[in-house]
């Protein structure tokens, strides 16, 4: 559990000093660009948050973190696969329909996000680069060495709390500890990196997706509207149970191609 705390830490750690190494470059620009410096954070955003995932990158490398176990980048079976990305849907699905009931929490990074999502860069890093990041600290390090700590559903357990309350911002810890239980039971499964990195993608990608798509649509239920919604829900929990039924068939043999 310590090392868990202490990856956390290091990783906000790392933002910071990537912001104090971006900061100055940004203001410079923004007093070219406008002839004062009050602009700056606006071009900061990104460009810290892409410094900050390779600083962090680079210590988990360094560290061994990622090192030296090569099926943390194996292969899994297309079928293996295919059920995952099913299940990852409908997860996903489903936590939409849990936070339209949970509107009265606060979204504290709202301006941040629409900050990133302003330009390409600021999508790559919030719909890519990020969710593979995540993977390679929560799954690849985190999650790892909890499951040598610990039984497999305490660790899950506790990884998964770790991925939601590391989000800080309220509207998203609730979702985040969902989905975070869900990847770190498909590494346990394969102790592979790359059906997780594939779901964490496909939920943020989405995401930016929607947000961009369609500005004023908070839920999915405002989009796709009655009856379809309750039919699609009703759809989305038969396919995790079928899914979570069927990837529970797989041996570990069966699953790393």
């Amino acid at each position: 559990m310590k090392t868990t705390i202490k990856l956390v830490l290091i990783y906000f750690l790392m933002q910071l000093f990537a912001a104090l190494a971006v900061m100055p470059f940004s203001m410079i620009y923004a007093y070219l660009e406008y002839g004062n410096i009050e602009r700056s954070n606006e071009f900061a955003t990104t460009p810290t948050l892409l410094v900050g995932f390779l600083f962090m990158l680079a210590y988990l490398w360094r560290k061994g973190y990622l090192t030296g176990d090569k099926r943390l980048y194996s292969s899994v079976s297309v079928s293996y696969l295919f059920w995952s990305g099913v299940m990852g849907i409908s997860v996903i699905f489903m936590i939409d329909f849990l936070m339209s009931y949970l509107t009265f929490l606060p979204d504290w990074l709202d301006d941040t996000f629409d900050a990133l999502q302003s330009g390409w860069l600021g999508i790559v890093c919030v719909g890519i680069l990020g969710p593979v990041l995540e993977e390679l600290l929560f799954r690849g390090a985190i999650t790892k060495v909890l499951l040598e700590e610990y039984s497999p559903k305490k660790a899950i357990l506790i990884s998964g709390l770790v991925f939601g309350i590391f989000h800080i911002n309220p509207v998203q810890v609730v979702g985040a500890t969902l989905i975070g239980f869900l990847l770190a039971w498909i590494y346990y499964r394969t102790r592979s990196l790359v059906p997780c990195i594939l779901i964490h993608i496909l939920n943020n990608s989405l995401s930016v997706y929607l947000s961009r798509s369609f500005p004023d649509v908070e839920y999915t239920s405002e989009l796709i509207g009655t009856p379809a919604y309750p039919i699609c829900l009703v759809l989305a929990v038969l396919l995790f149970v079928l899914s979570w039924r069927m990837m529970n068939v797989y041996k570990l043999s069966d699953i790393t191609d």
